[in-house]
């Protein structure tokens, strides 16, 4: 690779400011124009530089939010080159500037990191630093000790940030998902290697170690379950071995004693606050349809009540998400009341239009939890099991087609509220797709 990869995606070579500031500037400017001509074709929308620059996400999510599930996620990771080249040069400017290493961690704190990236293009290059840019030669001295230390590390960490941000901050969101398991790889690979460098392989298994052991943690201490664990762990791990890179390369290149090291984990958490801002709920819209053998009205009877669903549960289902097992109604027409079991409770659903046989729509008056934890107690003390996941309305259509034959379509609309919305919106709109089919091949089955 050119030396200039390495100087924008390497941990070794000091960053003096006026390169930090033109490539800063630059990088900033190429993302803007690329993001707002994306959303805008997508969307017909203006992107403004103001959109762009405002750090709270409540602002930019009813833009990004209208854009296809596909396509936020392709933006997702045509960020991430770009938060690497940020964090990374912060670190090595600070070094640069004779600053603690650990002030790269600010780049994750919305409204600080435009301050400490302000002030790292305005200081000047240190005579000194602390900073040994030769090559590391790693060892296998003490590796289970300093393992230990970096699992024992990121327990507290992980556990404490779990804690603040649910049952104080009440919020599911970006510091949770983005910023707590990068801190958590940062903390566990800076005691691994910390007097003793470690290689990059090793050092991301105690990195996945870590994070495996703060889900157990959680689990044993009734604050999550394991269902929830694994859907977010995809997400976490990516995030963490990011992370485990940034401290593995403070801990063999800089000599940061522990209290910078304390005072940097000050800034993550101030992250969280930013969350409290509630983004407004955008409304999501989850439609799936099949066709079947049979006439509309025959396949009306079946959509208004069906029958117990004696098909066993697919694996999600199995392992704890909500599904739907018989629904009745008491009533005809608009003002009849549905009832739709789930393994979990029950949905109850007014019926706001009554068309038969080609429309039926309900409002969502009560719902049950959206899922049931795995753990080994009763009960789990985790808030987004009630309402970071609301139903609001459901809708059948049902549309004649040649030979006697039926297309049906389910809608569920919904709103979620829990960050990063593009990663949880594929899950939750993946998982009604599978609940809706449940219903309608049901509905099939009775109708053929």
């Amino acid at each position: 690779m050119p030396p200039s990869f390495y100087r924008l995606f390497g941990f070794r070579e000091r960053i003096e400011r006026g390169l930090y500031l033109r490539v800063g500037l630059g990088l900033m400017l190429l993302k803007y124009v690329a993001d707002a001509s994306i959303i805008g074709i997508a969307t017909g929308r203006l992107w403004t530089p103001l959109d762009y620059l405002i750090p709270l996400f409540s602002l930019r999510s009813a833009t990004v939010e209208a854009l296809p599930s596909w396509l936020t996620i392709l933006l997702v990771f045509w960020t991430l080159p770009f938060i690497w080249i940020g964090v990374s040069m912060s670190l090595r400017r600070a070094v640069d500037a004779g600053r603690s290493p650990w002030w790269s961690l600010a780049f994750f704190a919305p409204i600080l990191n435009y301050a400490v990236m302000i002030w790292l293009s305005i200081l000047p290059s240190a005579s000194q630093v602390d900073w040994d840019t030769s090559p590391v030669p790693t060892t296998v001295v003490r590796r289970l000790q300093s393992a230990v230390a970096g699992v024992g590390a990121s327990v507290v960490v992980g556990t404490l940030s779990v804690l603040v941000n649910t049952f104080v901050l009440g919020t599911y969101g970006l510091a949770l998902f983005l910023a707590t398991p990068f801190l958590l790889g940062t903390v566990s690979a800076y005691a691994h290697n910390r007097g003793h460098p470690r290689s990059f392989a090793e050092t991301g298994r105690v990195v996945f170690l870590s994070l495996f052991v703060v889900g157990g943690t959680l689990i044993l201490f009734a604050l999550e379950g394991l269902l929830c664990i694994l859907m977010a762990f995809p997400l976490g791990v990516s995030i963490a071995l990011f992370g485990g890179a940034v401290g593995r390369a403070i801990a063999v290149r800089s000599h940061s004693r522990p209290p910078s090291v304390a005072f940097s984990l000050l800034l993550l958490p101030g992250a969280a606050f930013m969350d409290v801002a509630a983004p407004p709920k955008t409304m999501f819209e989850a439609v799936t349809a099949i066709e079947i053998d049979a006439p509309p009205g025959r396949v009306w009877e079946a959509v208004i009540a069906f029958r117990d669903i004696e098909e066993r549960p697919g694996l999600p289902f199995r392992l704890g998400i909500a599904y739907p097992l018989r629904a009745r109604i008491s009533g005809t027409g608009v003002g009849a009341v549905r009832h739709c079991e789930f393994s979990t409770g029950t949905f109850v659903e007014p019926i706001t239009v009554w068309h038969a046989p080609h429309r039926l729509s309900f409002d969502v008056a009560a719902q049950p939890p959206a899922l049931q934890e795995w753990s080994p107690y009763r009960h789990v003390y985790a808030p987004h099991i009630q309402g970071f996941f609301h139903s609001t309305r459901g809708e059948f259509r049902l549309t004649a087609l040649t030979n006697g034959r039926t297309r049906l379509e389910g809608s569920t609309w919904y709103t979620i509220d829990i960050h990063p919305r593009p990663y949880w919106g594929i899950v939750a709109e993946a998982l009604l797709h599978r609940i809706h089919y449940r219903v309608l091949e049901q509905v099939k089955l009775q109708a053929e």
